[in-house]
């Protein structure tokens, strides 16, 4: 695949990321020198397993429209820093129309992410151990995800050939119902006390196997219901706290649905679960950082990860131009994602401790736990 100037420049690194820092560390061969903020961030992103545990890969219901576009995940995953994405999609776009055309698009999906990830030389991580061994090897690899059990179509039995086709992480629900129901959606009415039975026999059934459940789109009663039900600690792979509503108030008002109040953010984190914070509602890293580090204060440091519901590498429309880039989720940015969201927590106030939690420890932590059957 070709490597666009954008790619090039960013490997370089540019020297944008800030002012010096006064920290000393010992190099063997130089003695005691001073480390600048830009080493510092490289020797952090170096030493950790960074995940965006919500980044979506939706791809084309038509096999032949997929094999006409370019996605170059393998260069995106690169320059953004990050070892791993939970790549997810989801079914329930446009609206499902009949029966079975739920899990037709599922299988569609998974068979263009194959030649996806085959293409791009990388590979699924089926367990904690593949993501190990791939941050040894300096190498990226996906979590399997989707966005919405919509493909069980209340065939239970479906979550095993799901994980069969290596899905790690379920997004129990979606923006829209599926046939039969799952359960209550923070969008809609509340009309299924949180979760139906169908809802509950999916998490026993994901715990039973090692799939990992993914509670974003869930009502509170459902996340309730949940935490009651699952026998595996789990996510809310992205959200932000409804205290933090940014500065457009037009999309203020659009997301707030979807965000989660500190009371049950506590909830969820006291239960073992990790809550995702989003890019959206930041209109700058520092202010993504500091909607991090309002959800740290809320739940603690060991309950937060990041999970920006954005795209690592979408296809090229007919003018070139991409939407919803994650290496470029704010205005201005020259460098990786990660790179960027690494130097924003450090100037947050943030210890490297923190930072190797919540870039991936945290999530990574949950993700052994649920998949370790």
């Amino acid at each position: 695949m070709f490597q666009s100037s954008t790619f090039i420049k960013r490997r370089r690194f540019l020297k944008s990321i800030g002012m010096a820092s006064s920290a000393l560390f010992l190099n063997p061969l130089l003695g005691w020198t001073t480390e600048t903020q830009e080493d510092k961030v490289k020797r952090i992103v170096a030493k950790t397993i960074g995940i965006d545990t919500h980044n979506h890969m939706d791809l084309p219901f038509d096999m032949n429209e997929f094999k006409n576009k370019n996605y170059e995940l393998a260069a995106e995953l690169q320059d953004s820093g990050l070892t791993a994405i939970g790549m997810t999609f989801c079914v329930d776009r446009p609206q499902l129309t009949k029966e079975g055309e739920a899990f037709d698009r599922f299988i569609l999906e998974l068979d263009e992410m194959d030649d996806l990830l085959h293409a791009n030389n990388i590979s699924r991580a089926l367990s904690y151990g593949d993501i190990k061994k791939a941050r040894k090897e300096n190498k990226q690899v996906v979590i399997q995800s989707v966005e919405g059990a919509h493909f069980t179509e209340g065939k239970i039995e479906r979550i095993k050939i799901a994980y069969d086709l290596g899905l790690r992480q379920l997004g129990l629900m979606h923006d829209g119902q599926s046939t039969p129901p799952i359960g209550d959606i923070y969008t809609d009415k509340p009309q299924y006390g949180g979760l139906t039975q169908l809802g509950i026999d999916i998490i026993k059934e994901c715990n039973r196997i090692g799939i990992l459940l993914d509670l974003a789109h869930c009502n509170n009663d459902a996340i309730n219901k949940a935490i009651e039900v699952s026998s595996k600690p789990m996510v809310i792979s992205h959200t932000g706290l409804n205290t933090r509503l940014g500065k457009n108030e037009r999309l203020a008002k659009m997301m707030f649905p979807r965000l989660i109040s500190p009371e049950q953010a506590r909830l969820f984190a006291k239960a073992g679960g990790v809550i995702g914070v989003w890019t959206h509602l930041a209109d700058t890293p520092l202010e993504f950082a500091e909607n991090v580090k309002a959800m740290v204060g809320t739940i603690g440091v060991d309950h937060v990860c990041i999970g920006t519901d954005t795209t690592m590498a979408p296809s090229a429309d007919n003018n070139n131009r991409f939407q919803n880039k994650t290496n470029q989720s704010w205005k201005g940015e020259k460098i990786g994602f990660y790179y960027t969201v690494v130097d924003a927590l450090l100037q947050s106030g943030f210890s490297e401790s923190d930072i190797n939690k919540i870039g991936g420890g945290n999530f990574f932590r949950v993700f052994e736990n649920a998949t370790n059957v």
